[in-house]
């Protein structure tokens, strides 16, 4: 029987630490020494008593290690001079769980002819990973952050309030809300707040990728793998997202066998490639979204309860649109700049009536029903140069919404003219009801104390 991994582990660890030409310095956040090897004492001249838990500036006072702390920059080939040895100097951040907690310096000692060669071969690696970084970068990145999630609504702001929190946390996030609400919204914000944020946020459409192919586009393959398996292979998304995000949009459309291999992933932190033999260690956050209910998914058994309990570390419901209205009038007023400046229109306001309209609507889309319904009336409002929008321009909302008479007393207030058309709303589904306010509070998407406590505000308490 062999050794246990970690035995394993330990051993390489110590030969790494009396390798005689590589001298190492290990520092905590604040700069502390907390561990220096032999080879590195020699070339200070120093003994371990001289160095521990002293400031790294103390000791040698042109490290560049505070820097790594600073900046999170990894530092590959520098020429750097120790107690007159030439070496080549190696600085990176140390990170556990997401974590920053540290960082370390390498010092490979050679002669001078050997700095010079190993010098200039590294410089042209460095500028190579450069370049590939840049691009991964480019394509992989967040675009949102929390200030984009536009809302007032209580519940929302405490969700932002704790998504913010979880950010800096690195546990495995589950976004739920029906579809359009701002998942998506969420998990780049969360990515934006986290100290992740320099690193690649990739997302994945589990529904959107055939079962076939979702394997190999979450772990990567080896060449040869399959038929047209790309020379060389190719990295899966989670390699992409090492050291940064994951983004695993729809995830209870996951085939079930995907389910499997997803846990060990999220157990172990290793992905092994398709037609691959070697795990690959990765550090990512992982954050899950649905608008499905895994919850009954599981006692279907189309879900895996153990996934299920692993993604679910911190979990965000995100609300829909019809349980937050006042934040219809927020939207749009958001919304609409940026439409103009996308699809080159002068909209310049919305009529009473038209925003009475949108705010009696219940909006099972949400938030992108609303941007979807707003661009193609600026779009038609455009055709005939209007620059105010109104009822006209919301000719499929028209037919789905019944709406009380506007009188000319519709206040110019916004937030008068939103409780106008609230009370309004609420007298017409009472009626349609006949006054069940049980009945009322579900179509109005309403708890029965909210909907009372707007009863009362409307003094409707007697109709």
């Amino acid at each position: 029987m062999g050794k246990p991994k970690n035995e394993i582990f330990m051993e390489i660890l110590d030969g790494i630490l009396e390798n005689p030409y590589i001298g190492i310095i290990l520092v905590d956040t604040l700069g502390n020494i907390n561990k220096v090897n032999k080879t590195y004492l020699e070339l200070l001249d120093l003994t371990e008593e001289d160095v521990i838990d002293k400031h790294v500036l103390e000791v040698t006072p042109h490290s560049r290690l505070p820097e790594v702390l600073k900046t999170r920059e990894v530092h590959l080939a520098d020429h750097w001079p120790v107690n007159g040895h030439d070496t080549i100097v190696f600085r990176m951040p140390l990170y556990k769980d997401g974590k920053l907690i540290g960082a370390m310096g390498q010092s490979l000692v050679l002669d001078a002819a050997g700095v010079k060669i190993l010098s200039q071969k590294l410089k042209e690696a460095e500028g190579e990973l450069a370049v590939y970084k840049e691009v991964v970068s480019s394509i992989y990145s967040s675009k949102y952050c929390f200030d984009s999630i536009v809302g007032e609504d209580i519940k929302l702001r405490n969700l932002k309030s704790i998504a913010q929190r979880a950010a800096n946390t690195g546990s495995t996030i589950l976004i739920t809300g029906e579809s359009g609400t701002g998942k998506e919204l969420f998990a780049h914000a969360i990515h934006q707040a986290s100290p992740r944020v320099n690193q690649a946020f990739v997302r994945v459409n589990c529904a959107a990728l055939p079962d076939n192919l979702l394997e190999s586009e979450l772990f990567g393959y080896e060449e040869g793998a399959f038929t047209g398996a790309r020379k060389g292979g190719k990295p899966g998304k989670f390699e992409l997202a090492n050291r940064g995000t994951i983004f695993l949009d729809e995830i209870g459309d996951m085939p079930l066998a995907m389910q499997s291999k997803l846990l060990i992933v999220l157990q172990e932190r290793e992905v092994e490639r398709v037609g691959g033999t070697k795990p690959i260690r990765v550090d990512v956050q992982v954050i899950a979204a649905t608008n499905r209910n895994l919850e009954d998914m599981m006692k279907k058994g189309k879900f895996r309860e153990d996934l299920y309990y692993r993604l679910n570390v911190v979990t965000l419901n995100v609300p829909s649109l019809r349980k937050r209205p006042k934040d219809i009038c927020l939207l749009i007023k958001n919304l609409i700049p940026k439409l103009n400046y996308r699809l080159h229109t002068q909209i310049k306001r919305v009529s009473d009536e038209a925003l009475q309209l949108l705010c009696s609507y219940d909006w099972p889309g949400n938030v992108r029903e609303l941007e979807n319904l707003l661009e193609r009336a600026m779009n038609l409002a455009d055709m005939y140069q209007n620059d105010c929008l109104t009822t006209e321009h919301f000719p499929s909302l028209s037919r789905l919404v019944e709406l009380p008479m506007v009188g000319n007393d519709t206040p110019d207030n916004l937030g008068e003219a939103v409780e106008k058309v609230e009370k309004e709303t609420i007298k017409r589904v009472l009626q349609k009801t006949q006054y069940n306010k049980a009945q009322t509070a579900k179509l109005l998407g309403l708890n029965k104390s909210v909907l009372y406590r707007k009863l009362k505000k409307y003094d409707l308490i007697s109709e």
